[in-house]
């Protein structure tokens, strides 16, 4: 018999975690990793712009990140039985060398700026206000069942190599990157 993609078994707003517990579509897990899930998809859709190959390969390490985050988050930490694969501070680590080589590159920042300018550096501002209302989410879940710390840390330090990575792509797309000006 053929795999099928739906199994019917959600159709009651119910879904089961990894170790089998079901639990209200609507919980707070569910909507982490679901955040998790959609801030994937638009690192996606940063990778397939014209951007470089170095960036597109700390890109697809990051989704490989987040899959793992989405798996640590869509697991019941009682029930399950399986070997997840983690979050290490070496991931955080990445990030951190990837924002200080670009920050070489980069004009110094004088103020806020506006997200836009170009297409790509816009997906990368989205994709970064995604990624911190999965840092957000997990926090809230955090509150109630106890995550490993590297899962926010993760989510947090992502969503800064998100903002310099669309500084970069400015720089590198010739776009203009505008300053906000505080009406005071």
């Amino acid at each position: 018999m053929a795999f099928k993609i739906y199994t019917k078994t959600g159709d009651k707003g119910q879904t089961s975690l990894i170790g089998g517990t079901r639990i209200p579509k609507f919980d707070i897990r569910i909507e982490a990793y679901g955040t998790v899930d959609e801030l994937n998809s638009y690192i996606g859709l940063i990778r397939d712009q014209a951007i470089d190959a170095h960036a597109r390969e700390i890109l697809i390490e990051v989704q490989d990140r987040l899959f793992t985050i989405g798996s640590l988050l869509a697991a019941d930490p009682v029930k399950n039985k399986m070997t997840l694969p983690q979050i290490a501070e070496s991931d955080i680590r990445l990030l951190e060398e990837e924002m200080d080589n670009m920050d070489k590159t980069l004009p110094e920042m004088k103020s806020f700026v506006l997200p836009g300018g170009h297409t790509t550096v816009s997906f990368c501002h989205i994709a970064r206000c995604v990624c911190r209302r999965a840092e957000r989410c997990t926090l809230k879940l955090n509150e109630q069942e106890p995550l490993n710390e590297l899962i926010y840390k993760y989510l947090n330090r992502l969503s800064d190599y998100l903002f310099v990575l669309s500084r970069k792509l400015t720089m590198d797309l010739k776009a203009t990157e505008t300053p906000w000006k505080p009406r005071v």
